[in-house]
């Protein structure tokens, strides 16, 4: 078939490529809801246990207005709000499982479902007890501390970085999502965890929907959630920014 890219399941996950699909086709709706025309989803041909035939996308290197674009398209997704936190069934983040389900506190989501499991994940006893401890001890205070600079719950991407945003010559795509409904500033903190977007694309977002005062102390939380899933996966190259997320998390509850 012309014009379209296989993605095969090397997940080891039977159902992570039919998540994806779901995924692709929630921030597809997501974005049509919002009224967004200028960021772009591919759409699903066909989809199995094995594999995935989507649109191909021509990516080229973003310029300064398809960041603003891109920007401008997130912030008007976030700014609709979503009746729940959480997702209605668990899915996938790269090559991890994402246990999900429906919460009204966004603070004990993230505490449990995210921070938590991967914590759980963790092999090294020493690191695991040292996270462990952290959660059992501030868990409650952070959850709190998150709800109250958390307006409504938003649809996340969940996997923000930025191989996941490509460029053609019109506009930007979405890809590789691990959807699920939360607080937005978790998916610009995620922009930011490996070198960032660039600057047009956060003055645009910030034109349409400002981050919050205390973003840099969430930035720093919320993408503990993705060192620790990257240590989980990939071993002791991510345990210090994992360690620089436990830091924070321990001052934000003082």
């Amino acid at each position: 078939m012309a014009g379209v890219f296989t993605k095969h399941n090397e997940t080891g996950y039977a159902n992570a490529l039919i998540c994806e699909a779901e995924g692709l086709e929630s921030l597809r709706a997501a974005l049509r809801d919002a009224g967004v025309s200028r960021i772009q989803v591919p759409e699903v041909h066909s989809v199995s246990e094995t594999e995935m035939v989507i649109k191909a996308i021509e990516s080229r290197p973003a310029t300064s207005t398809m960041l603003e674009m891109l920007g401008e398209g997130l912030a008007q997704m976030h700014m609709s709000p979503r009746s729940h936190y959480g997702w209605a069934r668990d899915n996938f983040i790269g090559f991890s499982p994402q246990p999900n389900r429906w919460s009204d506190s966004w603070g004990e989501f993230f505490v449990e479902n995210r921070l938590g499991y991967q914590v759980s994940r963790i092999a090294e006893p020493s690191v695991k007890a040292l996270f462990r401890e952290a959660l059992s001890k501030h868990g409650g205070a952070l959850a709190a501390w998150l709800n109250e600079h958390c307006t409504h719950p938003s649809l996340l991407h969940g996997d923000l970085w930025s191989g996941n945003a490509l460029f053609d010559a019109q506009t930007p795509w979405l890809i590789d999502p691990a959807v699920y409904c939360g607080d937005r500033e978790a998916d610009i903190a995620m922009t930011e965890m490996f070198g960032g977007f660039g600057l047009p694309f956060y003055e645009a977002y910030d034109r349409v929907y400002p981050r919050s005062l205390v973003y840099d102390q969430k930035r720093d939380i919320y993408n503990l959630y993705h060192y620790l899933n990257h240590y989980n996966l990939f071993g002791h190259g991510y345990l210090e920014g994992c360690k620089r997320g436990l830091s924070m998390l321990e001052r934000v509850v003082e």
